[in-house]
């Protein structure tokens, strides 16, 4: 299920570019205050299946009009829309949508910026309907890593669009398999799927010297940011529509509850 808020910045007039960590942070505080029992859990345990943790959910927040600057988005206009997506309608939604009319407010600070949200409205989005071919674009960045060999040492390596697809597929069916595990409580037997990118866009975006990936810092520790690396790139997924619905609702790839992995239907 997807939610749409519509919020209004109070006496704010910056975003910090790396709000990542923060916002989420501000959305277990909403939670809260339908369950703290619920918002602990999924913050300091959440879901584990296969040694990997799953929060089951992801976030965009949308600006309406700003410039960008050095370290900051400058708001040009008040508006802006957070979009939240989870399968876990009974503890996620019900809990969200009560600390959004308990608190109706956002706080969001990092980078030494504080940004508060007025929240002056709350929507449900229709689902899309599910077939086993469908295009979507990437909301936020879509994470995928692996563990690289070097020097002796395994370092987190971070996919770029232009790594191997069969790897990419690798990764991102095991992801969406073990999402499926913790939801359904089975192991999965279906055939997976398969993404390729969406050729046009990368040959234009190259074209204009227009970056398919992006970094985003999570600044948890604002002395030792996680530099996270993530594709920024239209594809077509094709396979099992309870896989595709999965990353649809908890969003595609790894560290959607930092908002990452994030789509919508490519039309």
């Amino acid at each position: 299920m997807r939610l749409k808020l519509k919020l209004s910045s109070h006496n704010s007039t910056r975003v910090a570019i790396n709000y990542n960590y923060s916002l989420s942070s501000a959305i277990y505080q909403l939670l809260n205050f339908g369950s703290s029992s619920f918002s602990k859990f999924l913050h300091d345990i959440g879901f584990v299946t296969s040694n990997k943790t799953y929060k089951l959910f992801s976030f965009s927040l949308q600006l309406e009009k700003y410039l960008l600057d050095e370290d900051a988005f400058i708001l040009k206009s008040p508006v802006a829309y957070l979009y939240i997506t989870t399968p876990l309608v009974d503890d996620f939604i019900k809990n969200f949508v009560i600390g959004t009319f308990e608190n109706q407010r956002i706080e969001i600070m990092a980078d030494n910026i504080f940004t508060y949200f007025k929240i002056t409205q709350a929507e449900i989005l229709p689902s899309p309907v599910y077939t086993q071919e469908m295009k979507f674009k990437m909301i936020t960045p879509l994470v995928l890593s692996t563990g690289k060999l070097v020097n002796g040492k395994f370092n987190q390596y971070y996919f770029r669009y232009n790594d191997s697809m069969e790897e990419i597929n690798r990764v991102f069916n095991q992801n969406l398999i073990n999402k499926y595990k913790v939801i359904h409580k089975k192991d999965y037997s279906g055939t997976g799927v398969k993404i390729n990118w969406d050729e046009g866009y990368i040959e234009k975006a190259l074209k204009k010297d227009k970056r398919l990936s992006k970094k985003v810092s999570i600044l948890k520790d604002i002395k030792n940011p996680v530099e996270v690396i993530g594709i920024f790139c239209p594809f077509t997924i094709r396979g099992d529509i309870e896989l595709i619905k999965i990353g649809y609702e908890c969003g595609f790839g790894e560290k959607n509850s930092m908002g990452f992995g994030m789509v919508d239907v490519f039309n």
